[in-house]
């Protein structure tokens, strides 16, 4: 896409990209963003078309400081048009509240990995996953459209590769308790792009009429060939972040998550439309940066500044 291209004639959007930024990008930073900051970068992503937007998990604030307030920055941002306001459920407290603040998507995770589950969820992978499915069945009945996600489903830093059997078992089961998508999540950043494709073609081959979606870190400046490969693997669903803030707090050498605006560069590139404003994206990425005083691993949101200082 040409910087500031923005002549082109917009079709529905062709893929969905989901933005964390505010959940796992936010996660990762020591310095808690106050209320007001979180609801700026909101509506930032929310105008440059962003149709989906995790807004932060319900964790123990003790845990998670920076998701101490998810509950009131979903009141706080009201009712929306055209953009899908989720967040991450990992326990049945974490459930209760999400119900409570009257949202209609959720995330709902487990790990593959049993170490990295006790570490993630204070519990072993089994235990985590039946207990999750009994929360997606709750959810289900309650009317809120479920996310299943499978952390670690293309390795694990603690116990090495994962037996993609495991994921699609641990999926099924998912879907079977109500999950109508399901994100394979590269959560240790150790996908390839042939992993990424033969899961995704796998998950959407055992499991039809399921959406799939992809979570990518790019902890080995893969992130993007990965996306690429899930896209032509049959993946319309993505997980983004702006500037590609991120990371998983239990997971040793985790970097971001595939930066918003570089996604969109190559999906625009590739005559994808993604229904997003660039210009308008990568001003969220210079709210970000100027709030945390350090440039961000995006690429795009520098050449945007690039063209217009030359």
């Amino acid at each position: 896409m040409i910087p500031g291209d923005n002549n082109k004639e917009r079709r529905a959007p062709e893929l969905l990209l989901e933005d964390e930024a505010l959940r796992d990008g936010l996660q990762m930073e020591s310095e808690i963003f106050s209320l007001e900051e979180k609801l700026q970068l909101f509506r930032l992503l929310e105008g440059s078309g962003i149709r989906r937007i995790q807004v932060g998990s319900f964790v123990h604030p003790r845990i998670v400081p920076q998701m101490a307030d998810t509950d009131e920055l979903i009141r706080n941002i009201g009712e929306t048009k055209g953009t899908v306001l989720t967040a991450l459920v990992l326990n049945e407290k974490g459930l209760e509240r999400a119900l409570a603040c009257g949202l209609k998507h959720l995330s709902m995770s487990v790990s593959a990995s049993d170490t990295h589950s006790r570490k993630n969820a204070g519990m072993s992978a089994v235990e985590a996953l039946d207990s999750m499915t009994r929360l997606i069945a709750i959810a289900a009945g309650e009317g809120v459209q479920v996310r299943a996600g499978f952390q670690c489903s293309f390795g694990c830093v603690y116990e090495g590769a994962v037996k993609p059997d495991t994921v699609i078992r641990g999926i099924t089961r998912m879907t079977q308790a109500g999950a109508s998508e399901v994100n394979l999540a590269d959560t240790t950043g150790m996908a390839s792009p042939y992993s990424v494709s033969s899961l995704a073609e796998r998950a959407a081959m055992e499991l039809p009429g399921v959406r799939v979606s992809l979570h990518l870190h790019d902890t080995t400046g893969l992130g993007l060939a990965n996306m690429f490969a899930g896209y032509e693997a049959g993946v319309r669903i993505f997980d983004v972040a702006a500037g590609g803030l991120g990371g998983c707090p239990f997971v040793k050498g985790a970097a971001g998550n595939v930066p918003a605006e570089d996604a969109v560069n190559m999906f625009e590139s590739m005559g994808v439309d993604t229904g997003v404003d660039l210009d308008a994206l990568c001003g969220a990425v210079g709210f970000l940066e100027s709030r945390l005083g350090r440039a961000l691993p995006g690429r795009m949101s520098r050449i945007l500044k690039g063209a217009m200082c030359g």
